[in-house]
């Protein structure tokens, strides 16, 4: 009843009957005012380098306070292991290598062994997932995190470089290839720790594997390679800070090959670009699963 009663209200005013407004009027309305109904488009990606330096000054200053504690430590276990050698080694070429790898565990110490717990734990506890909301590439969160955590080895490594030069009786006036020396191994070392702490399926397991590369570094790093048996010698090769290692005791003549040093960098440069690259793909990896 009250339909009918609508349909000839309508048609008594205008003589017509009742017509449906068009579909299209709403479209042809919003386009009359300059409105436009097209969906808005997102915002751009985040580029690389300020990607980088976001994550970088974010880890920076989170383990900042909790790594320094630590970062004594290494740099204490470090000149530890050169007084214990000081018994052993009287100087020539085994001191130089003494002391080139205790300088550098110092990085293996922080930038591989605590940084494959950190991400060990991140992939654990759901951290990644947070990182996977950012509009940041992968490679930002890897490249920040490994330069943060290799930042705090810098002074760990010159006081080791230093007390050994003393201890040992090296000269220091090219002590100055540490700037070349502590972010290459830095790069090299921070990029294995991140893959392995984010490759393996346990936090436990990536906490297990981060000690065994800082061992594999003392042991391989700190020991002199002519006392090494062959096969040792080969997996001393494969190691990443080897070239560091070597780069840092050649510097360490009186008159330093500067072309096998630079070769030696070079080399340590390449593993550390590959070593990144791996990481990076680990991340993205566990990001999706």
């Amino acid at each position: 009843m009250t339909s009918i009663v609508r349909a000839e209200a309508v048609s008594g005013q205008s003589g017509q009957p009742a017509r449906s407004a068009p579909s299209g009027r709403a479209d042809r309305d919003a386009s009359a005012d300059g409105r436009s109904t097209q969906a808005a488009e997102l915002a751009p990606r985040a580029r690389l380098f300020p990607s980088l330096a976001a994550v970088y000054r974010a880890q920076l200053s989170r383990a900042r306070v909790a790594r320094i504690p630590l970062l004594f430590v290494a740099t204490f276990q470090s000149v530890g292991i050169m007084v214990l050698m000081r018994g052993v080694v009287d100087g020539g070429s085994e001191a130089r290598a003494v002391v080139a790898g205790s300088s550098v565990l110092v990085v293996a110490f922080v930038a591989l062994n605590l940084l494959a717990q950190y991400f060990g734990q991140l992939r654990a506890g759901g951290g990644l997932d947070h990182y996977a909301t950012l509009p940041v590439p992968p490679a930002a969160v890897v490249l920040g995190a490994a330069g943060a955590y290799a930042s705090f080895t810098v002074p760990g490594t010159i006081v080791t470089a230093v007390a050994g030069s003393v201890l040992f009786g090296l000269p220091m006036a090219h002590l100055w290839v540490l700037v070349a020396v502590i972010p290459l191994s830095g790069a090299a070392l921070s990029g294995l720790g991140a893959a392995l702490g984010l490759l393996a399926p346990r936090q436990e397991l990536a906490t297990l594997l981060g000690q065994l590369g800082m061992s594999a570094a003392l042991l391989l790093g700190v020991l002199p390679a002519n006392r090494l048996p062959e096969p040792i010698g080969w997996a001393r090769d494969l190691l990443p800070s080897t070239y560091g290692v070597e780069a840092l005791a050649r510097s360490f003549d009186a008159h330093p090959d500067w072309a096998v040093v630079t070769l030696d960098l070079a080399v340590c440069a390449v593993v550390g670009v590959l070593s990144l690259a791996v990481a990076a793909w680990a991340y993205r990896r566990a990001a999706v699963r």
